[in-house]
């Protein structure tokens, strides 16, 4: 085989190469998407689920309808699912007793540890003069067995605002995401055993909405005026 053939061989080949493997990260895709997709009776459980929550934190259902009016889980859409990449690592829960944000952790129904959704968010140790607001949000998982892990991250789009176990295996979150056209309530079910979430949005938006409002009025212990 002369260079010019071998050449145009190799081209062909890698293009070759090329296209198979993105038709397979295609395939691949598509089969994972497919095992996050729930089916109509798994959404219609986590609609109940999410009725449950709305019901069980009147308080943050209440404090949304002052903007919104009232809202069940038929208002809620299902925009996305996904997998959890935990970040687990060696870390038992700092947050004790004398914290002022240890009434507010979510322990596990089984004592597996406990959920966090404010301590990253809020700076409220003792040896801070003020307590103070991160731009972002975690929520955390700390394992009874000393590991942590990280399940969802967010940025200064939006807040955790409230939390709740489901059972054992699943972990829901309330609060919202700051898009262009305002604010808007959001719902996200973590299923802490096969590392999955689903996220919901709310079919409306808030125009204007003071982020720390329902922070404030739920972390009694916690000024943040």
């Amino acid at each position: 085989m002369n260079v010019s053939k071998k050449v145009k061989f190799q081209v062909w080949a890698g293009m070759l190469f090329f296209l198979l493997a993105c038709e397979s990260s295609e395939s691949t895709k598509t089969e994972i998407s497919k095992e996050l997709t729930p089916d109509e009776g798994k959404l219609e459980v986590m609609r109940n689920q999410i009725n449950l929550g709305i019901a069980q934190n009147s308080g943050w259902q209440k404090h949304w309808a002052t903007h919104l009016g009232i809202f069940d889980a038929a208002n809620f859409e299902l925009v996305l699912n996904d997998s959890i990449d935990p970040m687990e690592m060696p870390e038992k829960n700092p947050i004790l007793p004398q914290d002022p944000l240890f009434p507010y952790q979510f322990p596990h129904p089984e004592d597996n540890g406990t959920i966090d959704i404010y301590s990253y968010k809020v700076e409220a140790q003792e040896s801070l003069d003020r307590p103070y607001l991160n731009p972002d949000s975690e929520v955390i998982w700390y394992r009874s067995d000393g590991m942590k892990e990280r399940l969802l991250f967010m940025g200064p789009s939006g807040v955790f605002e409230e939390g709740m176990w489901l059972n054992a295996a699943e972990f829901m979150v309330l609060g919202f995401f700051q898009e262009e056209e305002g604010f808007r309530p959001m719902i996200w079910i973590i299923n802490i055993e096969n590392h999955i979430f689903s996220q919901f949005k709310l079919d409306q938006v808030v125009i204007d909405y003071k982020q720390e409002s329902y922070l404030d009025a739920k972390l009694k212990t916690v000024d943040l005026i």
